[in-house]
């Protein structure tokens, strides 16, 4: 078996025994994008190597070397897309098989994850039932990559952050902060997409009533309520605000129609 020590310039130094499957489908690039730095049938060999180039680089330097990856004695057959990866076992596998594959790791197009015992407990709590297949499961990567960001999983320590991982460090936009408070709590872990969508219809309730009574004050902070339940109630379905909101602009951006009686009535 060959192990090839790629390098992808400005972005990371990794090792793979499949080319094709590990840097053409699950990180997007082509052949010119990457150069192969070295191959060798000796996995010892190859990764030394691979920890060396990557602080000759500057690089984050893997906390393990490949050799010792437990996926590399039995390999998840994962599936990365842009927005999910897949997992080949129902869910009611998927905790044992996860907790065999530790320190296995993937890039998203979202940034670089990887398996842990703490973000396999997000994986379990957040993964989902394929469709097409209940023999296969699947959790959206945004969401997956973001829990990453908010347990600070990449310290940074006088680098950056891996590219397309986000650091606490780094500005944050609101929803960042909302989330990261919302985790800190608990309501990623213990929280249900029922109890948020019946806090989303309390938390309208009262900004109805301070629309009604012209509170100013209070139509604010209802507002406001509403949107930090809107933006849980989206991780805890699997998906973010962000992606949300942009879904909702592209189906009204090119709508048509007029105001009636204070109402925009579509075509």
């Amino acid at each position: 078996m060959t192990y090839y020590l790629y390098h992808i310039p400005g972005k990371k130094i990794g090792v793979t025994r499949n080319l094709e499957e590990r840097v053409h489908k699950q990180q997007g690039y082509k052949e010119g994008e990457y150069v192969i730095l070295a191959e060798s049938k000796d996995i010892t060999k190859i990764s030394n190597l691979e920890i060396e180039m990557q602080k000759a680089f500057g690089y984050k330097v893997d906390r393990q070397l490949y050799k010792n990856l437990k996926f590399n004695k039995m390999e998840l057959k994962i599936n990365v897309t842009e927005q999910t990866t897949t997992f080949p076992c129902p869910v009611n596998k998927l905790k044992g098989q996860l907790m065999e594959q530790v320190g296995m790791k993937w890039n998203t197009i979202d940034g670089e994850v990887s398996l842990t015992p703490e973000s396999i407990k997000w994986v379990v709590a957040n993964v989902k039932t394929s469709m097409y297949n209940d023999e296969r499961c699947y959790i959206y990567n945004k969401a997956f990559a973001r829990w990453f960001d908010n347990n600070n999983a990449y310290p940074r320590t006088g680098a950056l952050a891996p590219t397309g991982i986000r650091s606490m460090d780094l500005k944050q936009s609101q929803f960042d902060l909302i989330r990261a408070w919302a985790n800190e709590r608990g309501l990623y872990t213990g929280g249900d997409p029922k109890t948020q969508a019946l806090k989303l219809v309390e938390e309208v309730g009262e900004t109805c009533r301070a629309i009604l009574k012209d509170n100013h004050k209070e139509t604010i902070d209802g507002i406001g309520d509403c949107v930090v339940v809107l933006t849980n109630l989206a991780e805890l379905c699997g998906t973010d605000i962000e992606h949300c909101i942009t879904v909702a602009y592209d189906e009204i951006k090119n709508r048509t129609g007029k105001m009636n009686n204070g109402t925009f009535k579509k075509d």
